[in-house]
């Protein structure tokens, strides 16, 4: 990626339900540089949307990405849900290739009461199944577990670069106000927000910062994590000095916003990041 990019995580909330292709125009009157394609239900598309998604999205040259199905728990305590997850991850990377998309996340696992360490040896043996997967079948795509908002959700920073140094194909999808949110009220200052990067460029390597997946929106929290997204402004997300964060690092790659009304927060980020 040569830039950074501001994209909404769905269809904007302004297109109601004109379909994809009034989606990408309005994308593109807004100064916007994609979306995030949400199967947080399913990895469903119709042939007929998918032409229009594949097609519309590379002559308007807007990036994609796509979050995976919410069911993923590679952790489950039964084996068929682990498979069932296995196969939402891979369906979601397959549909991500086919569609022409930069990455995709998902949410990977629960704790389920069990020890962090014995939780990541689950997670990375499905990993490892998923990426032998996506090998065989020439799928050349990130795959991206995404940091959780919440304690009882496998999904800390130190796990997420964990796994991605130990899998080829995967780097983090950080989520800033999931990071807020599960330890509430922390990640929230302009040097927290640099740890963040120095982090994952020490220990996974500057190529992760030039291919940066990052979800951003308002949140509000609790101690047992987060509760619901916010509009940026309702909220206490330290959003600028996130961005003032952004622009010291020199980070590539896709800043999705996740808020209620997505695309005007993708708005304020994109403006206040470039009048920095």
């Amino acid at each position: 990626m040569d830039t950074l990019k501001f994209v909404t995580a769905g269809q904007p909330i302004c297109n109601g339900s004109a379909g994809y292709e009034k989606a990408f125009e309005a994308l593109q009157n807004l100064k916007l540089d994609g979306l995030e394609l949400e199967f947080v239900h399913g990895v469903r598309m119709t042939p007929a949307n998918q032409k229009v998604v594949k097609e519309v999205s590379k002559s308007k040259n807007m990036v994609l990405t796509a979050h995976g199905p919410y069911y993923i728990n590679l952790n489950s305590k039964e084996e068929d849900k682990i498979e069932a997850s296995v196969k939402r991850v891979l369906d979601t990377a397959r549909m991500g290739q086919q569609l022409g998309a930069y990455s995709v996340t998902y949410h990977a696992a629960f704790y389920m009461g069990m020890p962090p360490d014995v939780v990541y040896q689950k997670v990375a043996k499905s990993m490892e199944e998923i990426c032998s997967v996506l090998d065989e079948e020439k799928i050349d795509i990130w795959v991206r577990p995404e940091t959780t908002g919440k304690p009882t959700q496998w999904g800390n920073l130190e796990e997420i670069v964990k796994l991605s140094k130990d899998f080829k194909q995967v780097l983090p999808c950080v989520d800033f106000s999931h990071l807020h949110a599960r330890t509430n009220g922390l990640y929230n200052t302009y040097d927290e927000f640099c740890a963040v990067f120095e982090t994952i460029g020490k220990e996974i390597g500057a190529y992760a910062l030039e291919n940066f997946h990052a979800h951003i929106a308002g949140i509000e929290y609790g101690e047992k994590g987060e509760k619901k997204h916010l509009m940026l402004k309702e909220s206490d997300m330290n959003y600028k000095d996130l961005m003032k964060a952004f622009k010291k690092f020199d980070i590539k790659g896709v800043v999705v916003c996740e808020s209620p009304v997505m695309e005007d927060d993708a708005v304020l980020l994109k403006e206040y990041y470039q009048s920095l």
